[in-house]
């Protein structure tokens, strides 16, 4: 069982290490983290970091957002 982390920011100028630090304190190995940058308007499974964690899950894993 892994955990795996997702991060999204609306713009490049904006920085997800905040979240980035978060999911690795929570146990996520850097490896696993899986990022886009682009609106929130968009739909989670149109994002190209999520789709890319989706086919990488496994059954059993944990995802943390």
């Amino acid at each position: 069982m892994r955990h795996l982390g997702y991060t999204r920011v609306s713009t490049r100028s904006q920085d997800a290490k905040l979240q980035v630090d978060a999911l690795v304190k929570s146990g996520v190995q850097e490896r696993d983290i899986f990022a886009d940058v682009t609106s929130g308007s968009r739909t989670a499974i149109s994002r190209p970091g999520m789709k890319k964690l989706l086919v990488h899950a496994q059954p059993g894993d944990t995802v943390v957002v």
